[in-house]
């Protein structure tokens, strides 16, 4: 791996976006802010509006609520840096689409198109998702089969990073990580 990606997770408030916007502005290069969230309601609307408004002004954003790879592959060049806010939305978007019904083999195809992306991307990573395997098991199969599949996610995103933090009320814990194959 030529460039050290990093992965933030944590859960809710747990402050995720912005130690994400401390390490990019702290790497001195341009930072584009690849944003996932869809406003599917006015709470959701105005939850976008307080992150765009935090953001140092000089993060360009560009919106992928489906095609992360695509739109990854467009923004990479050396000297910028990539933030995705989030992985947990972007997921959610594809299996809980705002409009018709998911489509899961279009989800797996997307999925292996940004983990096959990643090491050889010219840009660093910083990407950002929840950890939410942590209480207990969801009541529901479709919200099991999301915790589940979120957790794959991490686990692949995090196997093709250099670094992993996990924010803890509003603390970084971080390590390097050991690639697996």
């Amino acid at each position: 791996m030529r460039i050290g990606h990093h992965l933030i997770v944590g859960g809710q408030r747990s402050g995720k976006s912005g130690q994400a916007e401390r390490l990019a502005l702290a790497s001195g290069q341009e930072v584009c802010v690849i944003a996932t969230a869809q406003a599917g309601d006015q709470e959701m609307a105005e939850r976008i509006a307080h992150h765009r408004a935090m953001r140092p002004a000089a993060f360009r954003t560009v919106e992928a609520p489906l095609a992360l790879a695509e739109v990854l592959r467009a923004e990479a060049q050396p000297g910028r840096l990539l933030l995705v806010d989030c992985l947990t939305l972007w997921l959610t978007n594809w299996l809980m689409p705002l409009e018709g019904p998911s489509d899961l083999h279009a989800w797996q195809r997307e999925r292996q198109a940004l983990l096959d992306l990643m090491p050889d991307l010219p840009s660093p990573l910083i990407m950002i998702s929840n950890e939410v395997g942590w209480g207990v098991s969801p009541m529901s199969r479709e919200a099991r089969f999301f915790v589940d599949e979120l957790g794959r996610l991490n686990q692949a995103v995090a196997s093709r990073c250099r670094t992993l933090t996990l924010m803890v009320a509003g603390q970084p814990w971080s390590r390097t990580v050991i690639p697996t194959p």
